[in-house]
Formats: C-alpha cells, structure tokens, sequence
C-alpha cells in the first residue's frame, strides 16, 4: 500500500515538474506604455502563453527607452510605435525584419469647454491655436512613440514657440494624462490608452480625424547575430502567433465600453 502511495505521488509529483518545464521558458519584451497601460497586454498575452506556454515579462516604457534597451540586447522582442526609428532601428543591423502588427490613432484631447477653441479635424490648425493662446499643454517629452508624433506635429505647424503654457513631464502617457486632468491642460495621447482612462474630469477628445494621427506599431526580433543570448526561436513565435489569424482575432476583440482599441493590418 505504501508503494501504491509512493508510485501516485511520484506520478503527480513528475506530472507537475513536467508542467512547470512546459511554461518555464519566458521572453522579455521591451515595449510602450500605450499598449500596457490601455489593458491590450492583458488581454493579449494569456492568449499567447496559452497558445504556446512561452511567458511573456514586459518592460513598458517610453518608445524611444524600449528600442535603446533593445539595442543594448536587454530584450527578445521589441513591439513599439514609431515607423521612422523602427526602420532606423532594422537598418542599423538590430533586427533582421520589422512586422507590421496593428494601428489606433492618436487623438488630441482637452477641457470640455475648449477655451482655446481647437476643436476640428485638423492637427496642426489646433496647435497653432493652443501656441496664440498660450493654452495649458501637457507634453510626454520622453521620446516615446507619443511624443515623437507631438514632435513632428508641432514641425508641421511651424512653431519653435509652442507658448507659455506648454509643459513637458518626461512621463508616461497615464501620468501624462492625469496632470492634463488634474490641471485642465490639453494633451495628445494615444486612443487607447485615452479609451481605458478613467480620471478624464473634465477632459474630452477635441481633435481627431486627421489622417496624420494615424498610429501604426511593429514588432521586430531583437538580432541574435548581434546578441547571441537572445531567445531567438521563442521571440519569433511570438511574432509569428501575434501577426497570424489567431493573434490578430485577438488584437481586433479587445475592447473597452464596447469600442475597440487597435486594429490588426499584419495581412497574415
């Protein structure tokens, strides 16, 4: 009997290990705020973890934060929002291929009332009216994917003078968000981690529309040339599984409030 006893617990005990074997391996991704902080991640990587039993730790951080730990080979994986700088990023040796994966928009966002009169479809018209104004302006200023876009949108409209109310963080976009709340400033910010915010007070979307808010990310493979440490063949089954049928069906079923946050273009 004791046998029978001992044979059973080291069935189970052996059932166990072999489980915990099969979930063991785990990829560091290097990533941005927006896709964390809107609740995408939660959603889309139990998906995987289930699909392959390859565990996924996120580091989200600032775009421009994400692609420098990549380029020091501190991650796997590396799933950002900023074209021009993921394309550098390739051309410089650092991964052999960027992926297309999904897109938002971005949306500029401000105080109800709109004192400074920006509301419309048009980017740039906006922030030459916020600079005039001297509107409260709340930037990331963290090279993020966010506020590369900002950057480029005040380029556009010309303006070194962005007035007197504009202020910079150096903060991610949640934070970003709540002093643009607590503060009745303007602010850009992603659709959807604006989506999932919940401390809006008296903020409300004011500008969108304009295609030059069109906000696309890429995933990409950090070089194991350059890195041979990097987990190379799980980190492509990540790519693989998130830009395939099942990985975009799960992308495009994230929703908050019934509407959805990103929308999948990896043509799998």
């Amino acid at each position: 009997m004791k046998w029978k006893h001992w044979f059973v617990a080291a069935a189970v005990a052996l059932q166990f290990a072999a489980g915990a074997r099969a979930q063991t391996t785990t990829i560091t991704m290097a990533s941005t705020t927006s896709t964390e902080q809107s609740g995408l991640f939660g959603h889309l990587l139990p998906a995987f973890t289930k699909s392959t039993g390859i565990g996924v730790k996120v580091v989200a951080v600032g775009t421009g934060q994400a692609i420098d730990m990549a380029r020091r080979g501190d991650a796997d994986v590396l799933f950002v929002h900023d074209q021009a700088a993921e394309e550098k990023y390739v051309a410089e040796g650092y991964a052999p291929k960027r992926y297309p994966v999904m897109y938002n928009d971005f949306v500029l966002v401000g105080p109800k009332a709109d004192p400074a009169g920006v509301k419309g479809n048009d980017i740039v018209a906006a922030l030459k009216k916020l600079a005039a104004a001297n509107a409260p302006f709340i930037s990331r200023g963290d090279r993020s994917g966010t506020d590369a876009a900002e950057k480029r949108y005040w380029k556009q409209a010309g303006l070194d003078n962005k007035g007197s109310g504009y202020k910079e963080c150096g903060c991610g976009m949640g934070p970003d968000l709540n002093i643009a709340s607590s503060s009745n400033a303007y602010t850009i910010s992603d659709r959807g981690t604006w989506l999932s915010f919940k401390n809006r007070g008296e903020l409300a979307v004011l500008v969108q529309g304009d295609k030059r808010l069109f906000n696309q990310y890429g995933v990409m493979l950090v070089s194991p040339q350059k890195f041979p440490h990097v987990k190379a063949a799980e980190a492509q089954k990540f790519i693989d599984w998130v830009t395939s049928s099942a990985g975009q069906a799960t992308i495009a079923s994230y929703k908050v409030n019934g509407e959805q946050l990103f929308f999948p273009d990896a043509n799998p």
